[in-house]
């Protein structure tokens, strides 16, 4: 390997069905924010097949160049082979690799980390310098405190929270690069089967504008059915606690939380929720957070902009036809 102290960064961008997600965007801004203090350049890395679109995208946001292993082998995403891929390409010369925190990266990242005995930050929700050297802020115990933690190893790894950060802008085009894949899929010991994909015609949570959760209070699918009624008219995305998921209401990939996913719309509407610390650790990175409860003591009035203390079943309706009147 060459000497990995060059302090070159890369980047693991992520797309889906040839559409870049935006969450690599934010990546680019930590890996940047780091080459300002210590040099070096922020390269990304995108990997499948049939990807050049989003590649295209994806040089336009500040990045010196564009790795693109496109290749068939890398069609269909098996870890052992998008790792063994990345890890080439790390060993050209990168100290830093950033990703942000995706189902992707938390089962990819750690596979490569073991590769270089590196060590990693994940779920990273801030940045700060101790002289050039970076602090990743990270939450422990549940959210309830913040650690801030220095990699010391010669390879660095982190997940990001990119609810947490800023989009790189759109800048300079930089360059695409082919990478020679040598990964041969059929050696892997892994064999790919099917991706069972949840579809749906709302916008994908992590990335919706407008968030409309429900927990406990919503007593059962039913209590869900006005959740989506006031979702069509935002075009909202539908979350839920732990609670709710764990009792059958709704699928598990609406979870928003410290298990669930990580949101930061600019709008969030928390339904029949207690706000546990386990779900403010989701979602209190929204921009306007409106509660409604029953019960005037819940924890979520302690991070809601506007609360409502109202019975759901009677709230929800109202609410619902007053947007509708509203919006002609």
């Amino acid at each position: 390997m060459e000497d990995s102290t060059m302090g070159n960064i890369l980047i693991i961008a992520e797309q889906f069905k040839g559409k870049l997600k935006k969450a690599s965007l934010a990546a680019i801004t930590v890996g940047k924010a780091i080459a300002e203090k210590n040099g070096g350049s922020v390269d990304a890395l995108l990997m499948g097949a049939g990807i050049a679109a989003p590649a295209d995208e994806l040089k336009n946001h500040g990045v010196a160049k564009v790795l693109l292993a496109d290749s068939p082998a890398l069609a269909n995403y098996i870890a052992e082979v998008y790792a063994q891929t990345a890890a080439e390409v790390v060993k050209g010369g990168y100290e830093y690799v950033i990703a942000a925190a995706s189902a992707y990266s938390k089962d990819l990242l750690p596979r490569l980390a073991s590769k270089f005995a590196a060590g990693m930050a994940s779920e990273v929700c801030g940045l700060s310098f101790d002289g050039n050297k970076p602090l990743f802020a990270r939450p422990v115990w549940a959210g309830n405190a913040i650690a801030h933690v220095t990699i010391e190893s010669a390879v660095k790894l982190a997940t990001i929270r990119a609810t947490e950060f800023a989009s790189a802008p759109a800048g300079a085009a930089g360059a695409v690069t082919p990478v020679n894949v040598t990964a041969d899929p059929a050696k892997s010991g892994v064999k790919y089967i099917a991706f069972n994909e949840t579809k749906s015609e709302r916008p994908e949570l992590t990335e919706a504008r407008v968030v409309i959760s429900g927990g406990r209070g919503c007593k059962g699918p039913e209590g869900f059915k006005l959740l989506e009624q006031l979702a069509d008219l935002f075009n909202a995305a539908i979350g839920a606690s732990r609670a709710a998921v764990d009792s059958g209401w709704v699928p598990n990939d609406l979870q928003v939380g410290q298990t669930g996913k990580i949101v930061a719309p600019e709008l969030y509407f928390a339904v029949g929720l207690s706000g546990a610390i386990q779900h403010l650790a989701g979602m209190k990175g929204s921009k306007v957070i409106v509660a409604i409860n029953k019960d005037p003591e819940a924890p979520i009035f302690s991070v809601a902009d506007y609360g409502l203390v109202a019975d759901l079943f009677k709230a929800m309706p109202e609410l619902t036809a007053g947007v509708k009147a509203a919006k002609g």
